[in-house]
């Protein structure tokens, strides 16, 4: 999302993870995805990064305005303590030391939190659209989807599902959610 509101000109290729292309591991070994090859010969291969990158070549809608402090601690915050819990919760075939239920219940600490800010303020960091929303929607939708009926069920997460509803009908994710999307652009960033 923050390349494409950058109007940053790329080649997007899908890649599938159980036959990663030969050049997609020369350029990151680690082969995870996303990866960003730069014309410098720079790589990123940490979405955040990407996030970061895209955004100082062009922030047309404000992402970064709350001081990227404030959004690195908030990606922090999903990376260390939600994400964990949310891979346990979505893949608990493959943690059966608990149920998916427990999994469920310790990443619900997380999502309670964030549900808190947005009762306090229509977004993550205030009352504008930033970078952290962008990029802890989409592993929120992750978590939905486990068991979407539950979720749309949870009263007293009633803020974060309709902070979700806005990030899964935003303009820019419904075009970058197209297959058969271009990032190409007339103008320059």
């Amino acid at each position: 999302m923050a390349l494409y509101q950058a109007r940053v000109t790329l080649t997007l290729i899908e890649v599938e993870l159980k036959n990663k292309p030969a050049a997609m591991l020369t350029l990151s070994p680690k082969g995870t995805v996303p990866v960003l090859a730069l014309p410098t010969g720079e790589v990123l291969d940490e979405s955040r990064d990407i996030l970061f990158w895209a955004l100082a070549q062009a922030d047309h809608d404000g992402w970064l305005a709350p001081g990227p402090e404030y959004i690195e601690a908030l990606i922090d915050e999903c990376d260390q303590v939600f994400k964990p819990w949310l891979d346990r919760y979505k893949y608990h075939v493959g943690y059966p030391e608990h149920s998916p239920e427990y999994y469920r219940s310790q990443a619900l600490r997380t999502l309670n939190a964030w549900d808190a800010r947005l009762q306090a303020s229509e977004f993550l960091l205030g009352p504008k659209p930033s970078a952290a929303d962008v990029a802890l929607f989409p592993f929120v939708r992750q978590f939905a989807n486990v068991d979407r009926a539950w979720f749309d069920s949870q009263q007293d997460l009633q803020a974060l599902r309709h902070w979700l509803s806005f990030w899964l009908e935003h303009p820019t994710f419904v075009a970058v959610m197209d297959k058969r999307l271009e990032f190409s652009f007339s103008e320059a960033p």
